[in-house]
C-alpha cells in the first residue's frame, strides 16, 4: 500500500474509522479520501455507485457500519439489519466493480455463538446458535465476511476481514440510550460521582455537550427534575449507581487507537492468499483483532470507579439481558503475523476519562 495511494476510509467520524485515520496520517499516506453520512449515505445504491465512479480509490477500509449497545440492538433489530447489509452490499460491490485492489472489512466478535468455546477461535464461526440480543447485527456482520471470502473465491479479489473485540477510545459514544458498556459506564460514574456532590455545573455541561433524549432544554428544567430523569431512566443516583445484569459476564477491551494500527498493519502485510487453510474448504479466512484477556462488568465497573473517582454504592438489575456470559477472542493467527496490542486496559481507562473530561472543556 504505497504513501500516495488513493485510500477510502468508510466511517471515518466513527470510533475505528476515526482512528485508521489518525493511524495512516500517522504513516504518511497523503491521499485519504473521507465522506460525511450527510455527504455520502452509503445505505443509498445510487450514491455510492457514484461515489466510486468519481474517486476511484485503489484501497478501501469498510469501518462504517450501524452499531449499538445490547440495549439498541435488542430494540432496533430491523434497523440494525437492514442498514448493514446494504453499507456492505454496496461498498463491497462497488470495490468489486471498481477494481479497488484490497478491502478490509471489519465486523465484530459477536458473530461467534452464544456458547461458542473459550477464548473464540476464528473456527467457531456457524457452529452454533447466535446470542438472541444482537443476533441481526451478528448475521448482517457475518454476511459482510462471507461476501468478501466468496468475492476472492469467485472473481479473484484481496478483501479481508477482521473482527474486532470490544473497542473503546478517543471519540467513542457516550449517549446512554445507544453506546457500549465501558463508554455508557464511564459516563454514568461521572454523572453519579457529580450527583453525590452536587456538582451541578459539571452535570449541566455534560447534558449540554451528549443531551439526553428524556430531557428538554436545561435551561428549563430544575436540578430536581435532572435528577429525576437520571434515575428513572439510567439508574443513577447521588448515593448509588445501579447497572443493567448481574455484572458475572466477562468481556475482552480493545483500545481503538490498537485496532486501528491492526488495520493497518493488516492492509499492508496480509493478503488474503495468506489466510487460506492448507486443507479443507476455504473458509473462516477472517482474523480476531484482540487481546486475548477479559474481566467481568463487574470488576470492569470497580476499575472505572477507582479511575474517575466514584465513591458510592454500585448496583445490578439482575432483571435486564446480561447477553454472552463469555466473548474472549482468540487472537493467536494475528499474532503469528506479527501483531500485539500496547494499550492495557487500566491505562486506557485512564486515557478514556482525560479525553471525556476534555470534551467537555471545547
Amino acid at each position: 500500500m504505497e504513501r500516495s495511494a488513493k485510500i477510502y476510509v468508510a466511517g471515518h467520524r466513527g470510533l475505528v474509522g476515526s482512528a485508521i485515520l489518525r493511524a495512516l496520517q500517522g504513516q504518511g499516506y497523503t491521499n485519504l479520501v473521507v465522506r460525511t453520512h450527510a455527504e455520502l449515505d452509503l445505505t443509498d445504491a445510487v450514491a455510492t455507485r457514484a461515489f466510486f465512479e468519481e474517486e476511484r480509490p485503489e484501497y478501501v477500509f469498510l469501518a462504517a457500519a450501524k452499531v449499538g449497545g445490547i440495549m439498541a440492538n435488542n430494540t432496533y433489530r430491523a434497523d440494525f439489519l437492514l442498514d448493514n447489509l446494504a453499507i456492505q452490499q454496496h461498498v463491497i460491490g462497488e470495490s468489486l466493480r471498481t477494481g479497488v485492489k484490497k478491502l478490509l472489512f471489519l465486523g465484530s466478535t459477536c458473530i461467534y455463538p452464544k456458547e461458542a468455546p473459550q477464548p473464540m477461535s476464528e473456527d467457531c464461526l456457524l457452529t452454533s446458535p447466535l446470542e438472541y440480543t444482537n443476533e441481526p447485527y451478528a448475521i448482517a456482520k457475518i454476511a459482510g465476511l462471507k461476501l468478501c471470502e466468496s468475492m476472492n473465491l469467485q472473481y479473484g479479489t484481496n478483501f479481508i476481514a477482521a473482527m474486532p473485540t470490544n473497542l473503546y477510545g478517543p471519540g467513542d459514544n457516550f449517549d446512554l440510550e445507544r453506546s457500549h458498556v465501558l463508554p455508557a459506564m464511564l459516563r454514568k460514574m461521572l454523572l453519579a460521582r457529580a450527583l453525590s456532590e452536587s456538582d451541578w455545573a459539571f452535570i449541566r455541561r455534560d447534558l449540554e455537550v451528549r443531551p439526553l433524549l428524556q430531557l428538554g432544554a436545561l435551561s428549563e428544567e430544575s436540578n430536581e427534575a435532572i435528577a429525576q430523569v437520571l434515575d428513572e431512566h439510567y439508574g443513577i443516583k447521588a448515593s448509588e449507581l445501579i447497572l443493567w445484569g448481574s455484572g458475572r459476564p466477562r468481556r475482552e477491551f480493545l483500545w481503538s487507537e490498537d485496532m486501528a494500527r491492526a488495520c493497518v498493519f493488516l492492509m499492508q502485510q496480509v493478503n488474503f492468499s495468506d489466510l487460506i487453510p492448507e486443507t479443507g474448504p476455504v473458509r473462516n479466512c477472517h482474523i480476531n483483532v484482540g487481546t486475548g484477556e477479559d474481566i467481568s462488568i463487574s470488576e470492569l465497573a470497580h476499575l472505572i470507579a477507582y479511575v474517575v473517582g466514584y465513591k458510592g454504592k454500585i448496583s445490578f438489575d439482575v432483571t435486564k439481558p446480561d447477553g454472552t456470559m463469555l466473548k474472549l477472542t482468540d487472537p493467536s493467527r494475528l499474532h503469528r503475523m506479527g501483531w500485539r496490542h500496547s494499550v492495557g486496559l487500566d491505562e486506557g481507562i485512564e486515557q478514556l476519562h482525560r479525553w471525556y473530561l476534555s470534551s467537555l472543556e471545547q
